[in-house]
C-alpha cells in the first residue's frame, strides 16, 4: 500500500530558522498541525513528538501533519524554562502575537500566521518545565469549535481535561489553543511529564495520545486502543501564587485530590524561622501542577487546581 511521505521544511518565525517536518499522506483528509517546545525546558512533549513525526512515514495518511519539534528555540539552547529569555515573556502568553513586539511576540506572531492558520487541528504538546511536577492533562478553550476540541482532548487519553472559559478569571491567556479557538480551529494543549525530565512513560504518553487524535480526526486507522476510561472533566483552572518571596514547601503532590480549605502547602522565610504565609485548596478538585523548587518569588505560582 502506498505510504506517506516525509519531508525537512524550516520556518522564518522572528528571523529565527525553526526546523519542521511534514508529512503527506496519499489521501484527501485534514492539515494537523502540532508543536512542542512552545517552553525550551519540556524536553519529554518534544521528544515524543520527534518520534511520532518520524514514524508517520511508515504508514498510510490521510491529510496532511506539520509538525514542529521545539518551537522556542532561544529558550532552548539557553536551557530558560517558562520565557524567551531575551526578553523574559512566556511565550504562551503571548498568542496571536505583535509582529512590532519584542521576540517572545514576533515568535508568536509568525507562528500564528504561518503555521497555525490555515490548520484543520492544532495540538500545543507541553510537559512540566524544570521546576514543575504534573499530572498528565489536557486543556481546550470555549468557541465555535469546541466540539471537535473537546473530542480530541478527549481522545488524547490522559485523564483529566479542562475546559477553559474566555473572560478576565480564565487561569491562563494568550495560548496558541485559545488564539487558535478564536479563529474557529479545534486546539487543545496536551500535557504529560515533568521536571524537565525525558522519562519514557511520559514521551509514550504523548506518542499515543497523538496516534489517537490522528485517529479520530480520521487521518490514520488506530495503531491504539482508546482510552480504557473516559476522562474527569473539568470546568475550572485555579492557579495559586504566593504573597511573598520564601521558601516553599507543599504538602500535596500532583495528581492528588484536595478538598476546599485543606492546607496546601507553606512559604516560610529562608532561614525557616517564620511562616510568612499558609496555603490552602479554594474548592475541591486535583492538582494539576505543583511548583517542585522551594525558591519562590513575590507572587509566584505555586500550583494549578483543576475543580468542577
Amino acid at each position: 500500500m502506498p505510504q506517506a511521505t516525509l519531508n525537512r521544511r524550516s520556518f522564518e518565525l522572528a528571523d529565527l530558522p525553526v526546523p519542521a517536518l511534514e508529512v503527506t499522506g496519499t489521501g484527501d483528509g485534514p492539515r494537523l498541525t502540532v508543536i512542542a517546545g512552545v517552553h525550551g525546558c519540556e524536553y519529554a512533549s518534544m521528544a515524543g513528538l520527534r518520534i511520532w513525526a518520524r514514524s508517520l512515514a511508515d504508514r498510510e495518511l490521510r491529510g496532511r501533519v506539520l509538525a514542529v519539534p521545539v518551537l522556542n528555540l532561544p529558550a532552548f539552547w539557553g536551557r530558560t524554562p517558562f520565557v524567551v529569555p531575551n526578553d523574559g515573556k512566556n511565550l504562551n502568553r503571548c498568542f496571536p502575537g505583535n509582529p512590532s513586539g519584542s521576540l517572545a511576540d514576533r515568535i508568536a506572531a509568525d507562528t500564528f500566521t504561518k503555521i497555525i492558520k490555515g490548520s484543520d487541528a492544532l495540538i500545543d504538546i507541553h510537559a512540566g518545565d524544570m521546576v514543575e511536577a504534573l499530572q498528565p492533562f489536557a486543556l481546550y478553550d470555549a468557541g465555535p469549535a469546541e466540539a471537535r476540541a473537546r473530542g480530541m482532548a478527549t481522545a488524547y487519553g490522559l485523564g483529566y481535561v479542562i475546559r477553559q472559559e474566555p473572560g478576565p478569571d480564565r487561569a491562563v491567556a494568550g495560548t496558541s489553543s485559545a488564539a487558535a479557538a478564536e479563529i474557529g480551529i479545534p486546539a487543545i494543549i496536551a500535557e504529560a511529564g515533568g521536571c524537565g525530565l525525558v522519562e519514557r512513560p511520559a514521551v509514550e504518553a504523548h506518542v499515543r495520545g497523538l496516534d489517537r487524535v490522528l485517529t479520530f480526526l480520521g487521518m490514520a486507522d488506530g495503531r491504539d486502543e482508546p482510552a480504557e476510561e473516559a476522562p474527569t472533566y473539568l470546568q475550572r483552572f485555579l492557579w495559586l501564587h504566593c504573597r511573598d518571596e520564601g521558601w516553599w514547601e507543599p504538602s500535596a503532590q500532583a495528581g492528588e485530590s484536595v478538598t476546599a480549605g485543606q492546607v496546601l502547602g507553606t512559604v516560610s522565610s529562608i532561614d525557616g524561622t517564620e511562616t510568612l504565609e499558609t496555603i490552602v485548596a479554594p474548592a475541591d478538585g486535583v492538582l494539576m501542577f505543583v511548583t517542585s523548587s522551594p525558591a519562590v518569588a513575590a507572587d509566584g505560582l505555586l500550583l494549578g487546581l483543576g475543580a468542577k
